[in-house]
């Protein structure tokens, strides 16, 4: 077991490019990952990486012996996942990521409650807005929101979700409210963007009588954190394209307005994406279950019209799942 735990190290150090973020994600420290590392070179008898100040590189036989490792222990997770799916019990790690906003607001605040439900099944939650290579970061579930383009992992559809632009009531008075598309390009609105190395937030898609259709927008500041770009909405800084559940409290408080209605921002797809593999998984399959219903549960309650005195109007039309 103890040769198992050194692969398993060596495996994780390769994918995060150093041993502090491997010690971190394995729950060990860099000493004890170190020194496990050391033992597995020493029991093959070659260098298994070339050192930095920064980042360790893997060698010839690093990379010939990763591939080989990644599979002993992909195969040592199947062999578990069908001997938990025969006893009923699941148990294990899931590693999970989602972007920043969506993921304190629907994930993060369901993973005690899941983990309630399943006391031996760990979930380890990364949350960042910048994409994330699941299969490189050996990643479980991803929860993505937006546009689902990746062709070699599987994806299971939660919920399409409505997006708007809004922008505070100041900066509509100051800046005026524009009449229509053109008038928000010519007039240089400032446009909050999110980007990030690697993002293809440079453009927002409107709906137009032509159909959906590119738009360029400028901005004097953009952000790789979404709930920043809200704040800066917020504070008359501009206009920001959002899914309508993120923003729909301020509507509802009159802190941002609506603009450009009869254009809308295309939909976007909230999904959860995962290799191929992981398929067959019961506690990956457990949780998928778990957190569909959750989101698709606070997003409907989230956009439930309501009486000034009363709770949600429930006689209201949901949102259309995925």
């Amino acid at each position: 077991m103890a040769y198992l735990d050194n692969i398993a190290v060596f495996v994780r150090v390769v994918e995060l490019g150093n041993l502090s973020a491997a010690g971190r994600d394995m729950r060990i420290s860099p000493a004890v990952a170190s020194n496990r590392i050391k033992e597995l070179e020493k029991h093959l008898g070659v260098r298994l990486f070339n050192r930095t100040t920064r980042q360790l590189m893997p060698t010839e036989q690093g990379n010939v012996f990763y591939t080989g490792a990644k599979q002993i222990l992909d195969a040592v997770a199947e062999a578990e996942a069908a001997v938990t799916a025969l006893s009923g019990q699941p148990r294990g790690t899931i590693r999970v990521t989602a972007p920043l906003g969506l993921g304190r607001r629907l994930i993060a605040s369901g993973i005690p409650e899941f983990h309630d439900k399943y006391p031996d099944i760990e979930v380890r939650l990364r949350l960042s807005d910048h994409n994330v290579d699941i299969l490189k970061e050996g990643i479980d579930v991803a929860f993505r929101l937006g546009v689902i383009e990746d062709s070699s992992l599987r994806l299971r559809g939660i919920l399409e979700c409505e997006r708007v632009l809004v922008a505070s009531p100041d900066y509509l008075e100051r800046r005026g409210e524009p009449a229509d598309i053109n008038e928000l390009i010519q007039n240089r609105h400032d446009c909050l963007m999110l980007r990030f190395p690697g993002s293809r937030e440079f453009y927002w898609i409107l709906q137009t009588p032509n159909g959906p259709q590119k738009f360029e927008f400028r901005g004097p500041y953009d952000s790789d954190d979404g709930d920043v770009l809200t704040e800066w909405a917020l504070g008359g800084r501009g206009i920001v394209n959002k899914p309508r559940f993120e923003v729909e409290p301020y509507l509802r408080q009159g802190r941002l307005r609506v603009i450009l209605q009869q254009t809308p921002p295309t939909p976007v797809q909230l999904a959860a994406v995962y290799p191929h593999k992981k398929l067959q998984d019961p506690k990956v399959r457990l949780l998928l279950d778990f957190m569909a219903e959750r989101c698709q549960r606070l997003i409907r309650d989230a956009l439930e019209p309501r009486s000034p005195d009363g709770p949600a109007d429930t006689a209201a039309k949901k949102p259309q799942h995925a």
